[in-house]
């Protein structure tokens, strides 16, 4: 514990240079171009060290250290095989160097980047926006009219209620594209190298030996007590038709 603190204040150190070297790497939407970036990165760590690196990068993401930065999900699973995972939404200058510091004294097994193109539905968004608002000005301009009739406005009331709500989702829709391209989905997975795999494997089958050996022995007892009464039937029935056919050989003889 005292070595991995002691890497952990060593390592606060030499992040900011890290972050300096990888920010220049950076994938970023191009000017005018809409995508949505996301990173899957799969590293293998010492199983003990996986905790405290997810733990790392979630409290790096949370003090905005890279840049922008929302943790969207963590997990960690320990026993045989130890894993932990962290994904973050975050700025793409903080993407390489979040990929560093995660990789840091381990080894990034894995790495897949894709962006998908919501042009599309960035301008489908827009376009609806812009009908509504339209729409929502001409009525109320109706609206406004003093010679118009009552059930007139009763109909121009729900509707500029319904272009209000349509409005709302419109610019919800906007903002999440918005946020999808400004900032960009990194997913990070931790796992054991193989071989510290194995060995917790050959320790978890030597802690759990007297469990095994207690449960088989109790198979072995519940099998037999299942399987008596079904012998002794079927024993039962072969003597008796044993006894039937040597009794019945004699009757045949003595004919």
């Amino acid at each position: 514990m005292v070595v991995l603190a002691l890497a952990g204040c060593g390592n606060k150190e030499q992040y900011p240079s890290l972050a300096a070297k990888m920010e220049s790497g950076a994938v970023a939407s191009p000017e005018g171009a809409s995508l949505a970036y996301e990173h899957e990165v799969d590293v293998k760590l010492d199983a003990a060290q996986i905790g405290p690196r997810v733990k790392q990068i979630s409290e790096a993401c949370q003090a905005s250290r890279f840049g922008d930065c929302a943790v969207l999900q963590v997990g960690q699973q320990g026993g045989e095989y130890p894993s932990g995972s962290i994904r973050v939404r975050i700025a793409p200058k903080g993407v390489e160097p979040l990929i560093g510091l995660a990789g840091a004294g381990g080894d990034v097994a894995s790495r897949n980047t894709q962006a998908e193109d919501l042009a599309q539905q960035v301008a489908d968004t827009a376009l609806t926006q812009a009908r509504l608002r339209k729409e929502h000005e001409r009525l109320l301009a109706y609206q406004d009219d003093k010679g118009i009739k009552v059930a007139d406005l009763l109909v121009i009331t729900q509707r500029l209620s319904e272009i209000e709500a349509g409005l709302e989702q419109a610019n919800k829709e906007a903002a999440n594209h918005r946020r999808r391209i400004d900032t960009q989905l990194l997913t990070v997975r931790f796992e054991a190298p193989s071989g510290q795999r194995s060995r917790s494997e050959i320790g978890e089958a030597f802690s759990e030996f007297g469990a095994t050996l207690t449960s088989s022995v109790a198979f072995v007892i519940r099998a037999v007590a299942a399987l008596l009464p079904v012998t002794l039937v079927l024993w039962l029935v072969g003597w008796v038709a044993l006894k039937l056919w040597r009794r019945r050989r004699r009757n045949i003889a003595t004919h």
